[in-house]
């Protein structure tokens, strides 16, 4: 029996699926690759979630709430930079002006679900929440990116929902074992591990909703067939 063959680390990895075909892990992936590959300019990212985390570590539910609706401009702003930089342009103020406005007024009936039921403030977003790459990449006005976002969310809602919560359920799974070890090897407080977890994994939302809106703008006038297609691999010439 022969042995299985595994790809030696010199070789290159395989070049990743076009946006309109990536499956959620994928998505995943590629949100992985790219914030390894910008690491140092993405980490500050995690700031504003970090600062968020330890205000309402110890509060009720409906201080939470609180926490996250005033933090709202604040993610707004955070989502914008990621877009930027995934994007690779510089947001004009007319832009970084809607984008505040329509991505903090988005994000807030997220925020007021989310500490109850995580996976409605999922469901909202993946709807509503693609206003900020909208309005960065496309250069649009609130209401034009409001409308994108939408149309980019029908195009696939089942990968926009999916996209999401798998990196939430990243971010989540990660920073709660990246926790523990913190609060074990270092002797470290509760408060600093959160903090530390939280800048260093946060990244990875923001950047990954940047590469998700892209997934979905690709997909906008083809039909599920058409990327299943897309996504199968083609038979080499004479069959085999």
């Amino acid at each position: 029996m022969p042995r299985p063959r595994y790809p030696k680390a010199t070789e290159p990895r395989p070049a990743a699926l076009p946006p309109e075909t990536q499956t959620v892990g994928q998505l995943v992936a590629e949100t992985i690759r790219l914030y390894g590959s910008r690491f140092w300019a993405a980490l500050p990212l995690g700031l504003p979630l970090a600062v968020a985390d330890i205000v309402s570590l110890d509060m009720s539910v409906e201080g939470r709430i609180l926490v996250l609706v005033a933090a709202a401009p604040f993610f707004t702003a955070t989502y914008t930079v990621a877009c930027a930089m995934t994007y690779g342009v510089r947001p004009s103020p007319r832009t970084w002006t809607v984008t505040l406005v329509v991505g903090t007024l988005a994000f807030l009936p997220a925020a007021a679900v989310f500490p109850w039921f995580a996976l409605a403030a999922v469901a909202w977003l993946a709807l509503a929440g693609h206003v900020v790459p909208a309005a960065v990449k496309e250069q649009l006005g609130a209401v034009a990116a409001a409308r994108r976002s939408l149309q980019v969310a029908r195009a696939d809602y089942v990968h926009a929902a999916g996209g999401l919560a798998a990196l939430v359920l990243v971010f989540g799974l990660t920073r709660l074992v990246l926790g523990l070890l913190l609060r074990e090897q270092a002797d470290n407080t509760i408060r600093v591990s959160v903090v530390l977890a939280d800048v260093v994994l946060a990244p990875i939302l923001f950047l990954g909703g940047a590469l998700l809106y892209v997934n979905l703008a690709a997909r906008v006038g083809r039909d599920r067939s058409e990327r299943r297609r897309a996504r199968t691999p083609r038979r080499a010439a004479g069959g085999e």
